[in-house]
């Protein structure tokens, strides 16, 4: 399954229902170690078909990216049952996420 992008509209229906555990990815087009995490980011997507993976452009969802205190990016944050359970800042490798997870 590949990444899906998230907004406002439905960031309630994508992430907080269903019971899945989600991995955001809070990034932006400009952002070079961003574009560095993309390929990890699509390939967590299609490993672990039991999360849902997406992704939210700080500068198209500012409210998003303020409700998760994003200041640095990227900025992973999985979400588990409506609750965040661990936040990870800067490029990390496909390893590190798969923990997170």
């Amino acid at each position: 399954m590949s990444a899906i992008e998230i907004t406002e509209q439905n960031f309630n229906s994508e992430v907080l229902t269903g019971g899945q555990t989600v991995l955001l990815d809070f990034w932006a087009p400009w952002c070079g170690p961003c574009r560095m995490m993309s390929p990890v980011i699509d390939q967590v997507a299609e490993k672990h078909p039991e999360v849902k993976v997406g992704k939210i452009n700080v500068d198209e969802q500012p409210n998003l990216a303020a409700r998760f205190s994003v200041m640095s990016i990227p900025t992973l944050a999985v979400i588990k049952n409506g609750k965040t359970q661990a936040t990870s800042v800067g490029v990390k490798p496909m390893e590190a996420v798969e923990a997170m997870l």
